[in-house]
């Protein structure tokens, strides 16, 4: 198991982020409000639901054991956090309002500039990589038990 390995296991993953990064740039362009639009595209539903399936099938399918699901569940993590951080940041420098820097989206109630939404975004790319990641991905080898068996 390595990050190579991680990486093309998890191809379908980034070709559903791309797709759900893209949607979500356009759902923001086309100025659909935010509080109507964002679960339509939502990077974090499927990072989460991907970790838990992929792991999954990774114990079961693959034979990893937990520490390898957790990996490659961090792997996908990281890989949206960064897509999230960037987005982030290409709102900003682009001047645009878009779902990555909506106020909901950064936690807060008002607008706030580019230094204050990268160190939330940052913490995210640390926190929700490193907790989320591994929990879904315990959580998804532990329901890969529940597998048929090959």
């Amino acid at each position: 198991m390595n990050l190579s390995e991680n990486l093309r296991f998890g191809r379908v993953f980034f070709v559903l982020l791309a797709i759900f990064a893209v949607g979500r740039w356009t759902l923001s362009l086309k100025q659909v409000p935010y509080e109507r639009g964002s679960a339509v595209f939502s990077l974090v539903t499927l990072t989460i639901l991907s970790c838990l399936y992929y792991s999954a099938f990774a114990r079961r399918f693959k034979g990893y054991r937990v520490l390898q699901a957790v990996l490659l569940s961090i792997t996908l993590s990281f890989a949206s956090q960064l897509v999230i951080l960037l987005s982030t940041l290409v709102s900003y420098l682009a001047g645009v309002d878009s779902y990555f820097n909506h106020p909901l989206a950064l936690n807060v109630e008002t607008r706030v500039d580019l230094a204050q939404a990268m160190i939330a975004r940052s913490f995210g790319l640390v926190f929700n990589t490193l907790v989320g990641g591994s929990i879904a991905g315990a959580l998804g080898w532990a329901m890969g038990g529940l597998l048929p068996e090959k």
